[in-house]
């Protein structure tokens, strides 16, 4: 594949790739550690082929990996790409704009975007290219933080809307943890923005979860299994 300029939302990453590295691979520090095996009982079982979009430097296709499935990883940084190549050499990782996969149709029959469309340049092209390297038959399994969580801040225990919901509306947010600090950085979309990308693609919601964990007051993350129909079978006469 020709290498090509980073989009708006790979120079963030690649600006915090390795501030990202740190932060995910120390246990417990991300949310993830949290929701990741609730999360891993909506995907299927292994199959054929796997994409992970948006994979970082690896982490949800490692696990994966754990659970038999063959995995295939994009990202449009290269510090992050590298590094999950480092972490798991055994799989495939490629750098790639998530709006114009290098895959030919029904490549995979699942694809897994954990955490990933709220950061995306462009999320119903990649929901879009999602839906055209899906086989029929095959399953698309998305976290994205929930849409309300940008919309507001927790003040006294009290979660207030101080942001519009409706339209595209960017956020940052930095972080500091256990001496690492880490920048957030996106778009937040309503969920609507979401269901049309993927009617338009042509992929049926048949599950959707609102994760909660301990005592949240609020959820934090929405999950969603989608899934491509089969093309109904032709009756010759």
């Amino acid at each position: 594949m020709t290498e090509k300029a980073l989009t708006a939302a790979g120079q963030d990453w690649e600006e915090q790739a390795r501030n990202w590295i740190a932060w995910v691979r120390e246990p417990g520090l991300d949310s993830y550690w949290r929701y990741r095996d609730e999360f891993f009982a909506l995907v299927p079982t292994a199959g054929r082929a796997t994409l992970d979009v948006g994979c970082g430097e690896g982490r949800v296709a490692r696990d994966l990996v754990e659970r038999g499935h063959r995995v295939t990883g994009i990202d449009a940084s290269p510090t992050l790409v590298e590094a999950a190549r480092l972490a798991d050499p055994g799989s495939r990782y490629l750098r790639a704009d998530s709006a114009d996969l290098p895959f030919p149709d029904h490549s995979f029959d699942l694809v897994v975007a954990y955490c990933v469309l709220m950061d995306v340049d462009d999320p119903a092209g990649t929901i879009g290219e999602i839906g055209r390297v899906l086989e029929p038959g095959g399953r698309l399994c998305l976290s994205i933080t929930h849409p309300i969580t940008n919309t507001g801040s927790r003040r006294d225990g009290v979660f207030v809307l101080d942001r519009p919901y409706f339209g595209r509306h960017r956020f940052e947010e930095e972080v500091e943890r256990k001496g690492l600090r880490m920048k957030f950085q996106g778009w937040n979309h309503p969920l609507s923005a979401y269901t049309t990308a993927l009617e338009e693609s042509g992929l049926l919601i048949e599950a959707l979860r609102e994760p909660r964990v301990a005592d949240d007051a609020f959820p934090w993350h929405l999950w969603i299994r989608a899934v491509r129909p089969r093309l109904p079978e032709v009756t010759r006469t």
